[in-house]
């Protein structure tokens, strides 16, 4: 019943002499490579590269694509990583040829669309969060959580309270937060969660002091709840003179209905891969912007794209700053695709967003419940939890894995699974606020159907998956001793 097809690396496909190219005469006299490359520089023997047709090499890389699972060929609901469906007009746009054959250094003067597509995203995430001012140099969310950390880290050197050596994380949070705090020079403090999943005043009371510089939440939290006491911790954490992060990842979750800002936040990370519609995952190109209010303002990485009334300028007078963290100004390409994303939504469009999001959310868990143990049983936000407490009652082994494990076998991306920790065996789901119920209703009879299977045949469940090149695994090795190269006989 295992498919085990696997396909053979490309250097086993290589053929002596095949070719996928051919050039013509280079038209000029040749010269000797030492001429050109230090002898020490070159190789002693050619490159041992495969050796295949054209057409060869692009059909084995095409069957290695569609081994891949991705947004574009089915329902995707990993949890907390918000993985929605993108818009190909933002990909249109986004590769213009005036955007991307734009060199990143031309002159601000023969530059004014591109720096005006920088100065209205800056404001238009402004207004989107309540924020005062926003970078869009980081390239990636978790480099503008670092940068978040910089900048209170400089305030707090620039007032003369360098005894705040202290960052206060919940003990669901992203794993980024603290190792963006610790990566700053600060000391993680975590408190735990309330048995309901939110913060528990009382341990951030006992938490506070005057060595806090900054507590990093996510609102709504990684569980899928929005923090009901977010005012009252923003008021705490003010009061003992420390500042409050907003982490970014789940603003997908309040598009429209509640600005961080206002919620007493004084600098978040926006991902807006998650949110406004730039490519998910492969370690980048990513975009990950910073929004702060004016107490933070001084320290924003420079320059700043700003606007004089007739002109847009790239602004490098910022004393306070804590410098340039991105070569030229972020990932442009990424910042026309958010853009395009918002002009083409709207405001009012972005609020349905998240209201479809919390939505389809609330259906999947409502529909699940039965079958499955809910974590936090109660009406969630973006995503929830559900855990295996009803299978492992017919056989012990039937952990998560092995539930996310048989889900491949009906063409679905596995959710979360493991995460946040201080719920056990946990599968995280977000729907998202893409998906039809059409295709959430094929969701729920899969994970009904998987249900019925730990009830009845549990063997077939364990034995999973059936459907994929490749089946059972041992993670540990993989984890522990990965074999990432190929070494030709």
């Amino acid at each position: 019943m295992n498919a085990q097809v696997l396909e053979p690396s490309i250097f086993e496909m290589s053929r002596p002499g095949a070719s996928g190219l051919s050039l013509p005469a280079v038209g000029v006299e040749e010269r000797p490579l030492e001429s050109l490359i230090p002898p020490e520089m070159l190789r002693a023997e050619a490159p041992r590269l495969p050796e295949l047709s054209q057409l060869e090499a692009m059909r084995h890389f095409l069957r290695l694509s569609q081994l891949n699972h991705c947004i574009d060929k089915e329902f995707y609901p990993l949890g907390s990583c918000t993985m929605k469906y993108n818009p190909k007009v933002c990909d249109y746009y986004g590769m213009l040829d005036g955007l991307t054959r734009l060199h990143p250094m031309t002159p601000s003067h023969l530059s004014q669309g591109a720096l005006k597509i920088i100065y209205t995203l800056q404001q238009y995430l402004a207004d989107i969060t309540g924020f005062d001012a926003v970078s869009l140099q980081p390239a990636a969310g978790a480099q503008g959580e670092l940068v978040g950390i910089m900048m209170i880290k400089a305030h707090f050197a620039h007032i003369n309270q360098p005894q705040r050596t202290e960052v206060i994380v919940p003990d669901s949070a992203h794993g980024t937060n603290p190792a963006s705090a610790a990566m700053c020079g600060f000391k993680v403090v975590e408190i735990k969660s309330t048995s309901g999943g939110l913060i528990d005043l009382a341990q951030l009371k006992a938490a506070l002091s005057d060595k806090t510089a900054a507590v990093m939440l996510t609102n709504p939290s990684t569980v899928g709840l929005f923090e009901r006491d977010i005012l009252e911790i923003t008021r705490l954490v003010h009061e003992a003179g420390g500042l409050m992060y907003y982490d970014g990842a789940n603003l997908n979750a309040v598009l429209g209905q509640a600005k961080p800002a206002l919620m007493g936040f004084d600098v978040m990370h926006i991902n807006t891969h998650k949110t406004f519609a730039t490519p998910h995952g492969g370690g980048g190109p990513g975009c990950g912007p910073v929004a702060v209010n004016q107490t933070l303002l001084p320290y924003l990485p420079a320059p700043l794209v700003e606007f004089d009334g007739k002109n847009y300028h790239l602004n490098e007078n910022r004393p306070l700053s804590i410098g340039k963290v991105k070569a030229f100004y972020g990932n442009f390409e990424m910042i026309a695709r958010a853009l395009t994303y918002i002009l083409a939504y709207g405001g009012e469009g972005l609020a349905q967003v998240s209201r479809d999001a919390v939505l389809n959310a609330n259906y999947l868990k409502a529909c699940l419940k039965d079958d499955y143990q809910v974590a936090f049983d109660q009406v969630c936000k973006h995503e929830f939890i559900l855990t295996n407490a009803k299978q492992k009652q017919y056989d012990s082994h039937l952990n998560t894995m092995a539930i996310v494990k048989r889900l491949m076998d009906y063409g679905y991306h596995p959710p979360t699974v493991y995460f946040p920790l201080i719920v056990p065996e946990a599968m995280m789901f977000e729907p998202t606020e893409t998906e039809s119920k059409q295709t959430l209703d094929q969701f729920v009879a899969a994970m009904k159907a998987i249900a019925e299977e730990c009830r009845t045949q549990p063997d077939l469940v364990l034995g999973a998956p059936y459907t994929t090149p490749v089946s059972k695994v041992d993670e540990v090795a993989a984890a522990r001793n990965p074999d990432l190269n190929y070494f030709r006989p």
